[in-house]
């Protein structure tokens, strides 16, 4: 369309082009606060001068994350401090530098984590449920693995001579985490109890076997390489680590046999034998007790599957490190190299309270993956350390209607200039937040794991919660289509950078590019 120039947009022109702004901006505009927190955005983005090369790189992963959830968490933060809560942000927001993430797999509109983390690590997309592979293979076919494995930044970290960690509130075995340092045709395959008789005999190796031995398969997979193995390990999973037999419980066991390894190995005293001065701990008092400045590795398993949500942390039998903590203490130990470090951290529990239809649990596991994130950017330099935050995938997780601002992002919708609940058609209240499908509405009072859910029936559809505390931990929002757990969505998702060579994150990029971007400032491949 041909712009159309009026004498008022013509003067208007003239003055800015003459320096003549403060005559034009009118003061009760030039002095409001939203346009004088603007102005120092802008001029916070000019100020940044980046170098391109780093030394350390650090890879915040939410699982789950999507847009909405970000929003929704930023305004939940806000309201726990007493504030309005949409004009806040989380620490990650403030990074100078965005792009939107294009999230489907090979063969998925929709995608998984496997194939999402993978073509993160890798630089390259595939398909759902494979991990470390290209697109070439059948998922579950262990026959057509070899040749198709891809390398992922973290070994080519560990072949640079960088430290590397790895934290997860998930399972350390789970899809995310495993697309670091794992080949598997099957996202499932955990562990040896999880595999088709087949593919053992075929020589496939379990996800935990490969962590354990990581350094040995990366040493006999590349040529003329010589690594120490991944320094830092923290997250659940203890089950895949543990042979079927009671006698190897652990002391905060919450099955009668917590192992589920028929191979009768016990992995957890494998990685001893090969890291003898390194700290193998299943508690918060172990990992307290893990000096960073002068222990060696450390590899920690809290939980016989996931970590804890945050929100349930407290009710752990053996006590549980928060991701803050964790992350702190991972940077404490890897920056020890004086030629840098690799690290992912991922939120793996924010994609589990929306399975779940939780909203209260995703956000508030969202909330502390934001602390995570201040907690490393007070510990590194940005100068030298690269942090890069973003999500796999989203949920079908939506805030909508028309609540006034301040109104409890986690409450009924109350529209502006009103003060009582809105009613719909059907006269009942509804809430902002709510999910497309899944379980459904659940009135659990103060229940903080959000997984409760899953001991009762679905309830999908309206319900009538007009003497409902939709506030509570134990709330989960309704539902329209009725499913056995809520779904991951396909729209892009957001990616947040900051240090070197995060000026290269921008537009709208494949998922894939985030491998590059890790690339192009540690160097890892030499060209």
């Amino acid at each position: 369309m041909r712009k159309t120039w009026t004498a008022t947009s013509c003067a208007i022109a003239l003055a800015v082009s003459s320096g003549l702004n403060a005559q034009v901006v009118p003061e009760h505009q030039s002095t409001n606060d939203w346009y004088t927190d603007a102005q120092a955005n802008i001029a916070a983005k000019l100020a940044v001068n980046n170098n391109f090369k780093a030394k350390n790189v650090i890879l915040f992963v939410g699982d789950g994350m999507g847009v909405s959830t970000l929003t929704a968490a930023r305004i939940l933060n806000g309201q726990m401090q007493g504030n309005p809560g949409e004009e806040g942000y989380l620490s990650f927001e403030s990074f100078p530098h965005t792009a939107l993430v294009k999230t489907y797999n090979v063969d998925a509109q929709t995608p998984d984590s496997a194939g999402t983390m993978t073509a993160m690590m890798s630089g390259i997309k595939t398909d759902v449920g494979v991990i470390g592979v290209n697109e070439n293979i059948e998922r579950g076919d262990c026959s057509t693995v070899e040749g198709n494995e891809v390398v992922t930044a973290l070994e080519l970290a560990e072949i640079k001579g960088l430290s590397t960690g790895i934290i997860s509130t998930a399972r350390i075995t789970h899809a995310t985490p495993a697309a670091t340092y794992a080949k598997s045709a099957d996202r499932n395959w955990e562990d040896v109890s999880d595999m088709p008789e087949a593919a053992v005999t075929a020589g496939c190796v379990d996800i935990a076997s490969q962590l354990v031995n990581f350094e040995s398969i990366v040493e006999s997979r590349y040529s003329g390489v010589d690594v120490d193995g991944i320094d830092v390990l923290m997250g659940g999973g203890r089950r895949h680590f543990l042979p079927k037999d009671a006698a190897f419980n652990s002391a905060d066991a919450v099955s009668d046999i917590e192992g589920d390894r028929t191979d009768a190995r016990d992995l957890t005293a494998e990685w001893q034998s090969q890291y003898p001065t390194g700290s193998y701990v299943v508690d918060q008092t172990g990992f307290d007790s893990f000096d960073p400045e002068t222990g060696n590795k450390l590899f920690a398993l809290f939980n016989e599957s996931h970590m804890q949500y945050e929100a349930d942390r407290a009710n752990d039998i053996a006590g549980e490190p928060s991701l803050s903590e964790m992350t702190a203490k991972a940077i404490q130990k890897l920056d020890n190299n004086e030629k840098g470090f690799f690290l992912m951290v991922e939120s793996g529990r924010i994609d589990h309270a929306h399975h779940a239809g939780s909203a209260y649990g995703a956000l508030t596991e969202t909330i502390e993956f934001a602390k995570a994130v201040e907690m490393a950017n007070s510990l590194t330099n940005d100068e030298e350390t690269l942090i890069i935050v973003t999500a796999d995938h989203g949920h079908v997780f939506t805030i909508a209607g028309y609540p006034k601002r301040g109104n409890p992002i986690l409450g009924k919708v109350v529209n502006v200039g009103a003060t009582e609940p809105a009613t719909a058609s059907d006269g009942m209240p509804y809430t902002t937040l709510g999910y497309t499908n899944g379980l459904g509405f659940r009135d659990l009072g103060t229940e903080t794991d959000a997984d409760a859910t899953y001991g009762y029936d679905i309830t999908a559809g309206r319900q009538d919660l007009t003497n409902v505390d939709t506030t509570t931990a134990g709330f989960h929002q309704e539902t329209l289509i009725p499913l056995s757990s809520e779904t991951h969505s396909g729209e892009d998702i957001s990616l947040h950078a900051q240090g070197p060579g995060a000026q290269l994150a921008q537009g709208v990029i494949e998922q894939s590019v985030v491998f590059h971007l890790i690339n192009q400032s540690l160097d890892l491949i030499k060209q």
